[in-house]
């Protein structure tokens, strides 16, 4: 069963802007927050920090000592 839900005090300008993107992509502006959340939400990751270490160390990269002097050098600026 569909969930209703509001979003209390959003500024004027967002509204506007809301609006003026949902008219672009010939929406309602219910339409067209429904679709930014359904686009924000189907981007999330299940994939865990540990899965995501073990992707990185197959691809076998390594970080030559030069690119370690410069990190090196732009934290000393700082």
């Amino acid at each position: 069963m569909p969930t209703h839900l509001s979003i209390k005090n959003a500024p004027d300008t967002l509204v506007v802007r809301l609006k003026k993107r949902a008219e672009r992509h010939h929406r309602s502006l219910q339409g067209e927050l429904l679709s930014i959340l359904e686009e924000a939400v189907s981007h999330e990751s299940s994939v865990s920090p540990k899965e995501v270490f073990h992707r990185v160390s197959a691809l076998d990269l390594s970080t030559p000592s030069e690119s370690a002097r410069m990190i090196r050098e732009d934290r000393d600026v700082r």
